[in-house]
């Protein structure tokens, strides 16, 4: 156990400052920290990385800071991955009780806010949402394939900062 112990401690550079850090060192912690990542992604929540809310964003910069101040030694290595394991967890944990409690996900998720109301733009939730129509008309363009708000009987801006639209049914 000694021989392994001493052989972590060479090839990561356990214990060195930053800058006594070598190339082997960086590139050892590197591919620890890349495989970790993974394992933490695949037994995290899956929208972590699918664009949801800010509540996923700010997971996925925390986790990165973290990590790569795990890689360049400016933070211990493995308690820099324990943290890691343990904000994904939390995220996941979070991520299910907002599921269960709606108030928490209102919290942690924020809300939709209908922004086009049967084929009218309303002006207090753009400006709730600082959409400009010129940037709702872009967004019909994009995600509803009309460029017409007479075309749209409802548009929200979602949590995760898209603009759904639902088109008029052809009468």
């Amino acid at each position: 156990m000694n021989g392994f112990r001493s052989l972590l401690d060479s090839l990561l550079g356990l214990g060195l400052k930053p800058e006594q850090l070598t190339f082997v060192h960086i590139a050892s912690r590197g591919l620890l920290i890349f495989v970790a990542a993974l394992i933490m992604v695949r037994t995290g929540d899956k929208r972590f990385f699918s664009r949801k809310s800010a509540f996923d964003v700010i997971l996925g910069f925390v986790l990165a800071s973290m990590l790569a101040r795990g890689i360049n030694g400016s933070a211990p290595l493995f308690p820099t991955l324990g943290a890691g394991f343990v904000l994904v967890w939390l995220h996941r944990l979070l991520g299910a009780s907002a599921r269960r409690w709606h108030a928490l996900g209102w919290l942690i998720k924020g809300q939709s806010d209908k922004v086009v109301d049967s084929g009218r733009a309303i002006p207090e939730a753009l400006r709730r949402n600082d959409l400009s129509e010129r940037d709702l008309l872009e967004d019909l363009r994009l995600n509803g394939g009309t460029r017409e708000l007479t075309e749209v009987e409802e548009a929200w801006m979602e949590r995760n900062g898209d603009v759904s639209v639902i088109k008029r049914k052809n009468k």
